[in-house]
């Protein structure tokens, strides 16, 4: 007997920023928690903006424009709203005109901004414009991106695999250099890539949100379970059990793998319960329209066993990355990425 149940705890009067999703898989078993982020609810949902002129604005799911297009911030940026599937707000430097957004988070967000810093060297991280600190929060400024990449696989339906295969390999040398750094990312999905230029051919993580720095980058067990239900691995769903954060990542690169060829998530279901149960599974199907070598790196990736799952180091000298092949020509799959806040939202 499968089971799910959701809590949305109140804190204060007001909405914590995340839901807690716990389920039991089987009757009898332990519930286990997982930590689901709401982008629209998240801790840029702030009280409120202060700008110098201690001037306070509410901002909330019900916030107007109006009051958002009064929000200044250290008198040098302006604030807009939420960026649409995303944690970010729209924002502009009064002076220079120059549009960005900007990222509002506590300021205990230390993991946050440290792991920023200690990866600003690498172009396919958003590098941080400016950090602005004002009472308990941190406006974290960003350049502005050209869309997301979940957007733009729901738009297309799928991606040819040699278009797949260019912005695949930026997102495997991203999670790579991230790994190589200890940082574990967690919660990885295609909408936390965006595009950098207006060709959409440049991707970069659009924030390390959720990131977690290790204090040893060679020992990466976790225990705090968050993520999007798509992406989990099944190691996570697991009660009370440790697991390798940088293997939960390769797992989630399979399920994004998998969306950018097929144009689907390769586990589908409405209801939480039984989308966990089957991830736990562990079994999916594969087309027949994707090449041998894209389907051995999905396997490769989708593994229940996490010590079996390609490593960061070694997906990008798998074949279908390492060599380049002519277009794979192939039936249709005729999909379409969903647009449920159950998965990539």
């Amino acid at each position: 007997m499968q089971n799910v149940r959701i809590h949305e705890p109140q804190t204060g009067g007001r909405r914590v920023i995340d839901k807690i999703v716990e389920v039991s898989l089987s009757s009898g078993d332990p519930l286990v928690k997982l930590r689901v982020p709401q982008p629209r609810d998240l801790e840029c949902r702030v009280p409120r903006v202060t700008s110098d002129r201690s001037r306070h604005v509410p901002l909330g799911p019900n916030s107007s424009e109006k009051l958002l297009q009064s929000s200044i911030i250290a008198d040098k940026y302006q604030l807009f709203e939420q960026v649409e599937g995303s944690s970010l707000y729209r924002c502009m430097d009064i002076n220079s005109k120059e549009e960005l957004v900007c990222k509002i988070v506590s300021r205990e967000s230390h993991s946050l901004v440290s792991a920023h810093y200690k990866l600003d060297f690498n172009s396919r991280i958003s590098s941080i414009h400016e950090v602005i600190a004002r009472n308990r929060y941190l406006y974290l400024i960003f350049p502005k991106a050209h869309g997301d990449l979940h957007s733009y696989v729901r738009s297309r339906k799928r991606l040819r695999e040699s278009e797949a295969k260019k912005l695949f390999r930026q997102i495997a040398e991203t999670v790579q250099v991230c790994h190589e750094n200890g940082i574990v990312l967690r919660d990885l999905k295609l909408r936390k890539f965006v595009f950098a230029d207006q060709h959409r051919t440049e991707l970069k993580l659009e924030s390390l949100e959720d990131a977690v720095v290790l204090e040893e980058p060679d020992s990466d067990w976790l225990h705090d379970k968050r993520g999007c239900p798509a992406y989990v691995s099944p190691e996570i769903l697991k009660a009370g059990a440790h697991y390798s954060g940088k293997a939960a990542d390769m797992w989630s690169l399979g399920v994004i793998l998998y969306t950018m060829l097929v144009g689907r998530y390769p586990f589908n279901d409405s209801e939480h319960a039984s989308l966990f149960a089957k991830i736990s599974r562990g079994h999916f199907v594969i087309p027949e329209c994707l090449s041998a070598r894209a389907r051995c790196l999905i396997r490769s990736l989708l593994r229940r066993e996490p010590s079996e799952r390609i490593t960061s180091d070694d997906i990008l000298y798998h074949p279908w990355l390492a060599k380049e092949d002519r277009d794979w020509s192939s039936k249709a799959c005729d999909q379409l990425v969903p647009e449920s806040s159950l998965y990539d939202d």
